[in-house]
């Protein structure tokens, strides 16, 4: 159990790392507070999710130990999780380090802290909803895969990007900083892609989904998409 939470809290704490490395190297000083702003964010996602992971060791085990997904996911998630990340928060860094863009107006951060705590609320939502809510895009077999269809994938089929991306968003307006709306819009891209690759490949794959897809017919937004 105690090597276990250490594991844990080191990997909060190294991504929390590189994060403040990004930021901060990028912006050239550390009296920024924006990017204080955005880590506490980050370390209670992290918490969060950490949490609502321990209360389903199956679910752990699965993110943990990854299996094999499609191969055309491998650099899409390269590409969500790592490029696109850094690419904002070097860009928003390099942005208020050398003022190329103006600032926002106040209710833009708020409005970013607030989109910021609702992706993570739906992220959460639907971990916790899904046990099958693997970091990689495969039929999990070998673990009883069903098609889940109660909290937030009652409304949308893939809550959990849609998180990702209003996460994604809200990281421009919370950092205060138009020039990395550049990056936060080609993740928010991929991430999209990825919807559609991983919406079709449920559909061949999974017993159950088609059904499910058609009494949900909307992937990310409701009344939209």
């Amino acid at each position: 159990m105690c090597a276990r939470v250490v594991r844990q809290v080191a990997s909060v704490a190294s991504a929390l790392a590189v994060t403040s490395v990004c930021l901060f190297v990028s912006a050239g000083r550390l009296d920024w507070p924006n990017a204080w702003v955005l880590l506490a964010l980050h370390l209670a996602v992290s918490v969060i999710a950490t949490v609502l992971l321990r209360r389903s060791p199956g679910l752990l085990a699965e993110r943990r130990n990854v299996k094999a997904g499609k191969n055309w996911d491998k650099p899409i998630v390269f590409f969500v999780v790592l490029v696109g990340p850094i690419a904002m928060w070097v860009t928003a860094g390099l942005d208020f380090r050398f003022r190329w863009s103006r600032g926002m107006p106040l209710f833009a951060f708020g409005a970013g802290v607030a989109a910021a705590a609702f992706g993570a609320w739906l992220m959460a939502w639907a971990i916790r909803s899904n046990r099958f809510f693997s970091s990689v895009v495969r039929i999990q077999k070998d673990r009883g895969h069903t098609v889940v269809d109660d909290g937030p994938y009652r409304f949308v089929r893939h809550p959990g990007y849609a998180g990702m991306a209003a996460y994604t968003l809200a990281t421009p307006l919370v950092l205060d900083s138009r020039w990395a709306f550049v990056p936060a819009a080609a993740t928010i891209a991929v991430t999209v892609l990825r919807t559609v690759l991983e919406d079709r490949t449920l559909r061949k794959e999974l017993e159950g989904y088609a059904d499910y897809a058609r009494r949900v017919r909307y992937k990310l937004l409701p009344s939209v998409w």
